[in-house]
């Protein structure tokens, strides 16, 4: 199991590198996932990006043993984020999120919500609203539902306003309705009822989502970041 594991991790430390290294630009672009390049989703909003790539070496480190594991709540994922935990900085976290690539930002957020920095809920709702990579919203989400602030609601709320309406966009409206709707159960709220008729509407041409809002997976996840999080404060 050690050795599957160790060429796994070559293999998307490979991957990863010729994404950032060895590619043309439309091509590097393509792979770090499907995106939005519209100016008119939410153009009030700019983007945090890096002006330097992040190296490879910070790759290999920090994005590419994480960031496919992002979900799972098992004890051994659960010890293997309690031993970096104390080495994850603001820095690295904002070197993460600077990334034009799925995998780094969906790292990013997910080292912010272990160490509960509040501070990069901006950063995190306005990629959240922009989506301008694919498969990181459903981290955004759970991220900005773990730092339950005022702020962190209004940037849920903002995504299901623009993107449920949106038909087409098979995107993370169901895991930020999710959030919104923990939210509303432990801050005895009411704001995902707002959104059942455009949630209705949104998934008729959509035969495989499931009509229910469940959040017991989304608080598994939220359950794992304050474990981590507590047990690294531990003396």
């Amino acid at each position: 199991m050690n050795g599957l594991k160790r060429l796994l991790g070559k293999f998307l430390s490979h991957k990863l590198k010729a994404e950032h290294q060895d590619l043309p630009d439309e091509i590097r672009a393509h792979s770090s996932g499907p995106t939005v390049q519209d100016d008119s989703v939410f153009p009030e909003l700019t983007s945090f990006r890096n002006n330097i790539p992040l190296d490879q070496d910070a790759v290999d480190k920090w994005v590419a043993p994480y960031y496919m594991n992002i979900g799972r709540d098992d004890e051994e994922w659960t010890r293997q984020l309690e031993d970096i935990e104390p080495e994850i900085s603001r820095n690295l976290i904002l070197q993460l999120l600077g990334e034009f690539n799925w995998r780094s930002r969906s790292t990013g957020a997910f080292f912010a919500g272990i160490k509960g920095f509040k501070d990069f809920e901006d950063i995190i709702g306005t990629h959240l609203l922009k989506s301008e990579v694919t498969y990181a919203g459903k981290t955004y989400a759970l991220v900005l539902a773990s730092f339950n602030t005022e702020k962190a609601t209004l940037y849920l709320r903002n995504y299901l306003n623009y993107y449920l309406l949106k038909l087409d966009l098979w995107f993370d409206q169901r895991e930020v309705l999710e959030a919104l709707t923990y939210l509303d159960k432990i801050n005895k709220t009411q704001h995902a009822s707002e959104y059942t008729k455009n949630w209705l509407e949104f998934i008729q041409n959509k035969p495989y989502w499931k009509k229910n809002i469940d959040t017991s997976r989304l608080e598994k996840q939220l359950d794992l970041l304050k474990s981590v999080r507590n047990n690294s404060e531990l003396p």
